[in-house]
């Protein structure tokens, strides 16, 4: 029998789509031949259809498989072909987390050599990481995190003035872009020592590349999640966390900046100078530290002070808008404390502010800036109390946003409530906002205190409410990997009269 040219593209055509439906469920037995519960996967899509398809979030998609299996300690899924384990447990999440935290240091995030920025303290693991995080975590001291606030209080000035400006012309804003430039001007004060004022310009190049990182679009997300499931294919595609002119720009700053302190002997106790002291200590280390690794090092520390806060006071702001008594209560706190210390902003002055600080660690518990936790396997591991062993390379997932919007460990879960923080509570160890373990967030402190001068800033000259444009409760943005609200945070800025 002999084939004509249509016969053939078709024969080939129809071979293809076999070679690709294969290979897409080649693995789906994987979690059944280990005994591990899950839902059965769908071929090319395995149980990511309703992230594929639009339907819901990558969050919403993950929480709704983690309802359905909760009675489980952790579940077996396909993102598309690739298994992994979702963890609910709480003594298994410690024990990965924290026991056996050494076979579980990676996150599992693709590096590459033509994407410096990829090599820094979140993505590295094993021995570069444990030395680095070593020699990092001394800039976090109480005494130096007293020398950051001054910075972020010298910017809190600024961006109120901004906030004047802006409700004088328009009394309704969206909340992630308001506060972003607060936290971008923040971030670059305390950690690089430099004043960019980019609240007085439109499209400052640290806040494009803010908005490139974290815009949610479905090429970011599927970017993001490509990195961590298809690593060889992101790198076959050459793709990067950020393009090459934004990359270069930022190892140039902060080459530049370093060259700059030490040309004119300046010392300011930030992420600068404890890169240029790594630098001039390169004998102790077994690896070479290169300016653009250097800088990634940098990198961390503003995508961390850039997106963490913003998150947080947006989200906080949203949650007081809805709770106006709570909202009142805070204010009143802020307005007596600033009192007692003659209206200036401090470190102490943010220690006295319990009930702030409850209202950002709720806010956090809510609305989680990083909902889903990833680690990797670098060794096969059994998983206690059972006969299953993880082969080396599996990925585990720990829903964070699910688990703290478990009746079983947050009663009332989705209702805003402060007073779960009250001092004299013992936090749930289900709560993780920042992780936990030797791998939990390095720079806790600071996100804690650079949003609580965000919110001050906003809290002590305006009444924030919903306005038309706000939904209620908000839709998670489908296209984010990150938590982000569908439609943004839009609410309406009074200014107080009688500040008292």
């Amino acid at each position: 029998m002999e084939f004509g040219i249509t016969e053939l593209l078709i024969i080939i055509i129809i071979g293809i789509l076999f070679a690709v439906l294969y290979g897409s469920t080649i693995t789906h037995n994987h979690w059944k031949n280990l005994g591990v519960p899950g839902p059965k996967p769908t071929p090319l899509i395995g149980n990511m259809g309703p992230l594929i398809f639009g339907q819901r979030s990558f969050v919403d998609t993950c929480n709704q498989m983690y309802m359905k299996w909760k009675k489980e300690p952790y579940f077996g899924i396909f993102n598309a072909h690739l298994p992994v384990l979702l963890v609910i447990d709480m003594n298994l999440i410690r024990q990965i987390l924290i026991k056996d935290f050494h076979n579980f240091s990676s996150r599992g995030v693709v590096m590459n050599d033509y994407d410096p920025l990829s090599h820094n303290l979140f993505n590295i693991y094993g021995h570069k990481w444990k030395v680095l995080r070593r020699k990092i975590t001394p800039v976090f001291t109480t005494g130096k995190i007293k020398h950051m606030i001054e910075s972020m209080t010298e910017c809190a000035g600024r961006f109120e003035n901004y906030l004047f400006n802006q409700v004088s012309k328009n009394n309704v804003l969206e909340c992630s872009s308001l506060v972003g430039k607060f936290t971008i001007d923040a971030t670059i004060a305390f950690a690089f020592g430099v004043n960019i004022s980019s609240i007085y310009e439109d499209n400052n190049q640290f806040e494009v590349i803010g908005k490139q990182l974290f815009k949610p679009t479905i090429w970011n997300l599927m970017k993001q999640i490509m990195s961590v499931a298809a690593p060889g294919l992101y790198k076959f595609f050459g793709l990067r966390i950020l393009p090459e002119e934004q990359s270069d720009f930022f190892i140039n700053f902060i080459k530049q900046t370093m060259e700059l302190r030490e040309r004119e002997n300046v010392v300011r106790d930030d992420i600068i100078d404890m890169l240029i002291d790594l630098k001039k200590n390169q004998k102790d280390f077994d690896f070479e530290l290169t300016d653009s690794f250097l800088a990634s090092q940098a990198f961390v520390i503003f995508v961390a002070g850039y997106e963490g806060p913003l998150a947080t006071i947006s989200f906080a702001l949203y949650e007081l808008a809805v709770a106006p008594k709570i909202q009142d209560k805070v204010r009143t706190e802020i307005f007596e404390v600033l009192k007692k210390h003659n209206g200036q902003l401090s470190y102490e002055a943010i220690n006295e502010m319990e009930y702030l600080k409850m209202v950002i660690y709720e806010t956090l518990r809510k609305n989680p800036p990083g909902p889903l936790m990833v680690r990797k396997a670098a060794q096969d591991y059994k998983l206690p109390e059972s006969n299953v062993i993880l082969p080396a390379g599996t990925l585990i997932l720990v829903p964070a946003f699910s688990i703290h919007h478990d009746e079983e460990h947050f009663p009332n879960s989705e209702f805003f409530d402060p007073e779960r923080f009250k001092i004299d509570k013992k936090p749930s160890v289900a709560y993780i906002p920042f992780s936990d373990g030797p791998r939990s967030c390095i720079g806790v402190k600071i996100a804690i205190y650079l949003s609580a001068v965000g919110l001050i800033s906003v809290l002590k000259h305006f009444r924030v409410s919903p306005s038309k444009f706000l939904e209620i409760p908000y839709t998670i943005e489908k296209s984010a990997f990150l938590l982000s609200a569908s439609g943004g945070i839009n609410l309406k800025f009074e200014p107080i009269i009688d500040e008292n």
